[in-house]
């Protein structure tokens, strides 16, 4: 599970993002638990679902699409709190809480008056009843972790991989994404790949992981 510290850095960095984004993003009221409905289509599409053609799954791709549903996960229980970090953490715990509590026994989710058993369903299931209960206005943290583990990422790599994506939106709007002027492609790579070998010379234990990934983001940017 996720360590206090770590819960805490993530709900921090999402405040600071959406904030970027919109500053008046409390009181719009975005529709966060839609955006996951989205990008849980984007995931099965990664995964393949056509049984009249050749499909290979895309794991890398379907990780990544991971992390940006945790980032409107974060986003839509800071909402629920109004943006308050420290009630929000409180609401991730309890939520992590319940998730363990599931691990201990049969991991079952209950929807539309029937208890899904994740145990007996194959990813593309569980992504379709995550988006099931993103439509009513649900978080379960249960089956986002069964899916998870379906894609081979664990939490300690999922803060990793939240940290690098949201320093990297940090960095693009500092240098002209919502404008229009930013360049994603450095040197024939694109951002993300400069990202993912940065990370891996880092440490993300350090206090500071994310600021040396913005640090060596600027050093690598042309400018």
């Amino acid at each position: 599970m996720l360590t206090i510290d770590q819960a805490t850095t993530m709900l921090s960095m999402q405040g600071a993002m959406n904030s970027k984004v919109d500053p008046n993003w409390v009181s719009a009221r975005h529709p966060y638990l839609r955006a996951i409905v989205i990008e849980g289509a984007e995931a099965i599409e990664h995964h393949g679902w056509k049984w009249w053609k050749k499909q290979d799954k895309d794991l890398p791709q379907l990780q990544m699409e991971l992390i940006d549903i945790w980032h409107f996960i974060l986003s839509e229980i800071l909402l629920n709190n109004d943006g308050n970090e420290d009630a929000s953490l409180a609401q991730l715990q309890e939520l992590l809480r319940e998730a363990e509590l599931h691990n201990l026994h049969e991991r079952k989710v209950s929807f539309d008056s029937k208890d899904y058993s994740l145990n007996a369903m194959d990813l593309i299931q569980k992504l379709e009843l995550l988006i099931a209960v993103s439509v009513s206005k649900r978080i379960e943290l249960a089956l986002f972790e069964s899916i998870m583990i379906d894609c081979e990422i664990n939490w300690t790599e999922l803060y990793c991989q939240y940290v690098g994506k949201n320093v990297l939106n940090f960095f693009r709007q500092d240098h002209g994404y919502k404008e229009g002027t930013y360049k994603k492609v450095w040197g024939g790579r694109e951002d993300n790949e400069y990202l993912v070998e940065i990370m891996g010379t880092l440490s993300p234990n350090a206090s500071t992981f994310q600021d040396e990934i913005y640090s060596a983001l600027k050093q690598y940017y042309p400018s």
